[in-house]
Parts: C-alpha cells; structure tokens; sequence
C-alpha cells in the first residue's frame, strides 16, 4: 500500500471535494465566461455544459474540477484561505477548457462530455476563436485579482500555456511517426508538458496565494507534475478500455484513432509477438473487431500492466514531493483525496 492509499480518505470524500469546488468557482467561471462576445460566447457557453447549441439552457456539468480542485487544496494545505484563491482556480479551469477546445480540433474528437464537440456543432475555425478567447480569459483572470500573489501567478500561468502548446506540437509529431518509431521517454515527456504541466501549475498557484516560498511553491509543481502523469496513465487505460456510458466516447476510441498511448508505446516496445501483432494493426484503418484485437495485443504485450504499475509509481514520486512542502500530511488530507482519486478512477 502506498502512502497515498493510506492516507488518503475514501473515494467518496474526493467527490465531494469535487463537488465542493465547483460550487465555489462555477459562479466565478460562469460569469467570466458570460462576458464574451456573443457568439463566442454561445460556444463556450456549450463547451461548458450550460447551453444547448442553439443558446438554451442545458444541465450538462462543466468538468470533473480536478485542477480548480488543486488549486484550492493545494492554498489549503499551506495554510492559506481557498476563498482567496477563487480567481486562480477559475483561470486555472479556463486554460485546460481552452486545450480541450484545440485537442478536439486537432484529434477530430466526435463526442466530449457524451455530446458533440464544439467544433462538429460551430466549425472549426469558430471553435479555434473560442479557445482563444479562454487563453486570454484565464489571464485575465489574475492581472484583475487584486491578490498580492496574482502577478507570479499569471507569469507562470504564461508559461504553463507556452508549454501545454509544446507538448500538444509533440504529440502531434509523435503521432506521425510510425508505431514503432516512438520511445517510451519521448511519450513520456510528452506528457508531462501536456498534462503534468498544467496540474503542476495549479498546485503551485495554490502554494503562492497561501504565500509559500519558492522552495514550498517548487515542491507544489512538482507533486502536481508527477500527479499529473499518473492522471494520463490512468486515463490512458481508459481511453482504451473506459465504460463508453462513462466516457462520453466510443469504446477502444483511443485504438481507433491511432494514438500512440503510453500503453501502447510501452506494448509496441516490449519487443513480443503481441507488439508486432499490434503495430501491423496500426498500420491500417480499425474497425471494431480489428480494435478489439488492438486492446487484446495492448494487454497481452503488458502495456495495461506497465500502465498501472506506472501510475502507482509516480502517484508514490507526487505524494514524496508533496512531503516536502507539507511536511505533517495530515494537513493535506484534501491533496491526497485527490491523489486516490486520479489512480483510481474510471472516466
């Protein structure tokens, strides 16, 4: 058992946490939002779950709230008011919605969150424009936060953005490559630019409106960055093997684009007969059968294994730097609801 198993409150406690946040920064998130040009507006607004396309209301939820969520626990756990740090977990949550508008683009995702993307409803040079629109929102967000933190906070918000991009041009180079000409590293750094960055980010936003220091800050990144990988090993695994109904996306949906996953790359690179099996696969169009066979090879050459062994291993690195900052982690209680949450869950 890791120490995060052990310490960490039930699964239960980590949604309410979810819960919890959303309360307190969808008021915040909303209205910013709401301030866009109406048609841009239109389309957030239904990236958001909270209109039908066609402007009405809709109940749908706005996201799982993981980073917003960080950053609030993250303030928490170094002694500071969550209440204060609302902007940045607002600006936080704009930034990842802006590279989920770009991804879907650029993946040609169909369905998020069990409903059409933006961009198969409005087009996608009006999904790109809505994205943008998010970016500079998000930045908005702290050069008007009267907090004395908020200048630090939008310069490494900044660079937090430079790097999403960098990682996102990786992957999409990665992506062209052929199915055996991409190392588990590169994946892997990969990643971490793409979404190790970003929970980094919020973790350490948290630390700097609880006034940290930039030891205390530097370890808050690191622990998010490390989360953060563990996060896209586990969704990973799902984006091969998740509960469509729980998803919002088609079974194996992964497979069938031809991603190379950190499952997959580590399945292509154990050098068996499964791995060769799966690369030939790669090398053509997926039907379902042929992604079922995919999903079979992934897990016969060990990349669900090494996936989930991974996960573990740098779930154990985050809460080893999180110490560091936190010494008694009684006081993070929060922090590692969280953690759990991320290795253990199933959409």
């Amino acid at each position: 058992m890791t120490r995060a198993e052990a310490a960490a409150p039930e699964g239960h406690e980590a949604a309410a946490l979810l819960e919890r946040t959303r309360s307190a920064v969808n008021p915040q998130l909303r209205s910013t939002v709401e301030s866009l040009p109406g048609s841009i507006r239109r389309i957030a607004m239904y990236h958001f779950g909270w209109e039908q396309a066609d402007g009405t209301p809709a109940s749908g939820q706005a996201g799982k709230a993981i980073r917003p969520a960080l950053v609030l626990a993250s303030a928490q756990a170094l002694g500071g008011d969550p209440r204060q740090a609302v902007r940045a977990a607002a600006a936080v949550e704009l930034a990842h919605n802006f590279t989920l508008l770009h991804d879907d683009v650029m993946d040609e995702d169909p369905t998020r969150r069990n409903r059409p993307t933006a961009w198969t409803v409005f087009g996608v040079p009006d999904a790109i424009v809505a994205g943008d629109a998010m970016c500079a929102l998000a930045l908005r967000q702290l050069a008007e936060d009267p907090h004395p933190a908020a200048a630090q906070a939008s310069a490494r918000l900044a660079a937090c953005v430079i790097e999403l991009c960098e990682g996102q041009q990786a992957d999409c180079e990665l992506e062209r490559r052929g199915p055996q000409d991409v190392s588990i590293d590169e994946c892997l750094s990969m990643a971490e630019a793409k979404t190790g960055a970003l929970l980094g980010c919020a973790c350490a936003l948290g630390a700097l409106y609880a006034g940290a220091d930039e030891e205390e800050v530097a370890a808050m990144d690191a622990f998010g960055r490390e989360a953060g990988l563990a996060f896209q090993l586990i969704d990973d695994l799902i984006g091969i093997w998740g509960d469509p109904d729980q998803t919002g996306k088609p079974v194996g949906a992964d497979l069938a684009a031809h991603k190379k996953s950190l499952p997959v790359v580590a399945a292509l690179a154990s050098g068996t007969e499964a791995a060769d099996e799966l690369a030939g696969l790669y090398r053509g169009p997926l039907d379902a059968a042929a992604v079922q066979r995919a999903a079979e090879a992934v897990d016969r050459a060990g990349g669900r294994d090494w996936a989930q062994g991974h996960a573990a291993d740098r779930m154990a690195r985050a809460v080893h730097h999180l110490s560091r900052a936190v010494p008694d982690l009684g006081a993070a209680g929060d922090l590692l609801s969280l953690a759990e949450f991320v290795t253990r869950r199933t959409r």
